[in-house]
C-alpha cells in the first residue's frame, strides 16, 4: 500500500486515544449498541451515501454484533482477529473480510500496526458492480452476489486471501484512496472500481474460506466453478472424484443446496451459454450447439426452445 496513505490511516483517532488514556472499552453511542447489538448504518454513513470507510478502532475488544448493511474490511497491515458465527479468522494484510447482515462478529484487540479499513456498503451499491459482470450469466457469479446484496442465509461472509493477487490489491487501495480524499465523480468511480473487484474476485474462487461450519456451502462454490469451468463435458462423477466425496452424498448435496440435480445445473449453465453466444457472436447455431456440448442438434433445439420459448434463430433475431 501507498506509504502515504498508510500513515494517513495509522494516526490515532478520538475514539482510540480516548481508550489509550483508560478508557477500557468502545463507545457504545457512536454504533447504536446502546440497547442493541446491531450496528446502525445511519451512525456511519452520511445521509445519501451508499458507501463510505472508516479506519477500524484498534486497543479495544469490540463485543459481539451484527450490522444493517454490507461490511467488507481490507487489512492494510499487521493482522486482526475475528470470531464471525463461532468461527475464528485470522485476517492478515491485503485480505479481505465480506460480511453480509447475518454475520455475528466479535473482534479481539489490535495493535498500533495492524491497520484495517472498514467499508460501510448499503446493498444497493452492488447494483452497478452486478451489472458490470456481464450479460454471460454465472451461477458462481449470482451466488457471490446473493451472499452480500440479498443476505444469503447460509452463507454470512466470505474471507478471500488474496495478498499476492496485485490487481485486486490496486484495485482495494484506489477505493480506499477514492473514498478518503472524496474525488470528484466518486460515486461512479467507487462503483466502477468495485464491478472490476467483483470480476477479479470471481477469478479467484480458490482463495475463498468460507469457514469450518460451512462444508455444504464450500461443496456448491466447488460444483458451481467446476461447472462455469467444464460445461461443455464435466460430469458428476469426474468431480466428486477431484473432490475426493462420494458420488451418491455429492447428488444429494447438491440436490440439497439448490433444489435442481447436476444435470439441471449443467444444462442451464449449457443454454445460458448458448444465450450468450447467440446474442454476442456470429458463431453458426451448430458451431454454439456444439461449443456449449450438444452434439445431438435437434436435442439441442428442443430444449434451448423449452427454456426461451422461442427456437435458437428467434432468439438472434428478436
Amino acid at each position: 500500500m501507498d506509504q502515504k496513505l498508510l500513515d494517513h490511516l495509522k494516526q490515532i483517532t478520538d475514539e482510540e486515544q480516548a481508550i489509550l488514556d483508560g478508557k477500557h472499552t468502545i463507545d457504545p453511542t457512536l454504533y447504536n449498541l446502546e440497547n442493541s447489538m446491531t450496528i446502525d448504518s445511519k451512525k456511519l454513513l452520511e445521509h445519501g451515501k451508499l458507501i463510505q470507510i472508516r479506519p477500524h478502532t484498534r486497543f479495544v475488544h469490540f463485543p459481539k454484533h451484527n450490522h444493517n448493511y454490507v461490511e467488507v474490511i481490507y487489512m492494510c497491515s499487521g493482522h486482526t482477529v475475528h470470531i464471525i458465527n463461532d468461527v475464528r479468522i485470522n485476517l492478515r494484510a491485503g485480505e479481505l473480510l465480506f460480511l453480509n447482515q447475518n454475520a455475528i462478529q466479535e473482534i479481539y484487540p489490535a495493535g498500533y500496526d495492524d491497520v484495517a479499513v472498514n467499508f460501510i456498503i448499503l446493498p444497493e451499491f452492488f447494483d452497478t458492480p452486478l451489472m458490470m459482470l456481464g450479460s454471460e450469466d454465472s451461477m458462481l457469479r449470482t451466488f457471490l452476489i446473493d451472499c452480500l446484496k440479498k443476505g444469503n442465509q447460509n452463507i454470512s461472509y466470505l474471507h478471500f486471501k488474496v495478498a499476492d493477487i496485485l490487481p485486486i490489491q490496486n484495485l482495494v487501495e484506489n477505493l480506499i484512496w477514492t473514498l478518503q480524499y472524496g474525488l470528484p465523480n466518486k460515486r461512479s468511480v467507487n462503483q466502477t472500481t468495485m464491478g472490476l473487484l467483483f470480476l477479479h474476485l470471481t477469478n479467484h474462487i480458490d482463495k475463498i474460506e468460507l469457514g469450518r461450519d460451512h462444508l455444504e456451502q464450500g461443496l456448491m462454490f466447488s460444483v458451481f466453478q467446476y461447472i462455469e469451468e467444464n460445461y461443455r463435458d464435466g460430469s458428476l462423477s469426474a468431480l466428486s472424484e477431484k473432490l475426493g466425496y462420494d458420488l451418491s452424498w455429492m447428488s444429494r448435496m447438491i440436490k440439497k443446496q439448490t433444489k435442481k440435480n447436476y444435470k439441471e445445473l449443467l444444462q442451464e449453465k449449457r443454454l445460458k451459454q448458448a444465450a450468450y453466444l447467440l446474442s454476442e457472436t456470429s458463431l453458426s447455431i451448430t458451431d454454439i450447439s456444439l461449443h456449449v456440448g450438444y452434439n445431438n442438434f435437434s436435442y439441442f433445439y428442443r430444449i434451448f426452445k423449452n427454456k426461451f420459448g422461442v427456437s435458437p434463430n428467434q432468439y438472434r433475431n428478436s
